[in-house]
C-alpha cells in the first residue's frame, strides 16, 4: 500500500566521510570531530597503530585490524563497539576494506584468477559484501566517521617567487565509486589540513574552507539533535492518519501500525488515548446512523 505523509526531519546519527591524501591528518581530524560528538569514542585502526599516536588528544579506545582486511573484520569491530554502547565509531580507514590486502578488490581479482568466474561475474560475490558494510554503517545506533585515503597527484603551483613548484593534491577517495554518496557529510582535506565539504546535507559548511576541530563535531551534533525523535514522528504520523480516517476500520489499521512501532515508549499511551476517543466518536456516529 502506498503511503503519503508529511516530511519530518528526525533526530539522526552522523554518517560522515573524510577523504585526504597521506599526511593530511585524517586520523587527527576525525578524533577531534568525534570528541565534539560524544563522550565514548571508539576507533577501528587499520593504519598499523597510527591511532595510538594521538592518545594525548583525549580518551578513546581502539580495535586493531590487521591484514587481511576482510569485510567480516570490519563488521565484527563495528558490532563490538555498538554492543559496548559507544557514542562514536571512527573507521580509520575504510580504504583498506576496498583496496587493501584481503579487501574487496583483492578478493575480486583472486576469484577471477581462480577460473571460477571472470572479472565481471566475480562482482556477484563482492557486491553483497560491500553492501553489507554500507548497510551496517547506515543502520548503526552510533555516529559513524569513516576516513578514506585519496589518490595522490602533483600539480605545479606558483611559489610566489615567479617560479613554479610541485604541490601534492588529493583526488578521488580510494573506495568503490559512489561510496561518498552514502554519507550525510563528505569532507575533503588537503595536505595543509584545510577541509571543504564536497557533500553536505546539513548545509553548515557550504562554500567554507576550514580546519576541523571539536567545535565542528559540536556544530554537527546540534544539527543532528534539532529534530523530532522517531517515536514523536511516528505519533504525529498516526495523529494525521487518525484525524483523516473515514471510518473505524481505517482508524484501527493506523493504530495497529503505530502501537507496534511505539511499543515500550511513552508515546504509545498517547496514541492509545487518541484511538479510544476517535473510536468512541465513530461508534456513536454509526449508532446514530442506524437509528
Amino acid at each position: 500500500m502506498v503511503e503519503i505523509r508529511k516530511a519530518v526531519r528526525k533526530k539522526a546519527k552522523l554518517r560522515l566521510g573524510m577523504a585526504a591524501p597521506s599526511g593530511a591528518g585524517k586520523t587527527y581530524s576525525s578524533l577531534l570531530l568525534a570528541f565534539g560528538l560524544g563522550q565514548k569514542v571508539g576507533l577501528i585502526d587499520t593504519e598499523q597503530g597510527s591511532g595510538d599516536l594521538y592518545a594525548d588528544l583525549g580518551d578513546y579506545d581502539i580495535i586493531q585490524i590487521q591484514a587481511p582486511y576482510t569485510i567480516d573484520k570490519y563488521l565484527q569491530a563495528i558490532k563490538a563497539f555498538e554492543q559496548a554502547n559507544y557514542d562514536v565509531i571512527i573507521i580509520d580507514s575504510l580504504s583498506h576494506a576496498w583496496a587493501g590486502d584481503g579487501g574487496l578488490l583483492d578478493k575480486q581479482g583472486k576469484i577471477a584468477d581462480s577460473g571460477k568466474g571472470n572479472g565481471y561475474t566475480a562482482w556477484r560475490t563482492i557486491t553483497p559484501e560491500h553492501n553489507a558494510l554500507v548497510n551496517t554503517m547506515l543502520a548503526s545506533p552510533c555516529h559513524i566517521i569513516a576516513t578514506m585515503r585519496s589518490k595522490q597527484d602533483y600539480v605545479l603551483q606558483d611559489n610566489g617567487n615567479g617560479k613554479q613548484a610541485p604541490k601534492k593534491v588529493g583526488l578521488a577517495p580510494v573506495q568503490r565509486d559512489g561510496m561518498e554518496y552514502e554519507f550525510t557529510v563528505m569532507f575533503d582535506i588537503d595536505i595543509n589540513h584545510n577541509a571543504t565539504a564536497t557533500k553536505d546535507r546539513t548545509r553548515l559548511f557550504d562554500g567554507n574552507i576550514f580546519k576541523i576541530t571539536s567545535q565542528t563535531g559540536e556544530q554537527l551534533l546540534e544539527w543532528l539533535n534539532d529534530g523530532v525523535s522517531k517515536e514523536m514522528a511516528e505519533l504525529n504520523n498516526f495523529k494525521e492518519k487518525a484525524n483523516n480516517a473515514q471510518n473505524i476500520n481505517e482508524l484501527k489499521i493506523a493504530f495497529q501500525t503505530a502501537y507496534k512501532n511505539l511499543m515500550g515508549f511513552p508515546e504509545q499511551e498517547e496514541a492509545k488515548s487518541i484511538y479510544d476517543k476517535l473510536k468512541e466518536k465513530f461508534t456513536t456516529e454509526e449508532e446514530n446512523a442506524t437509528v
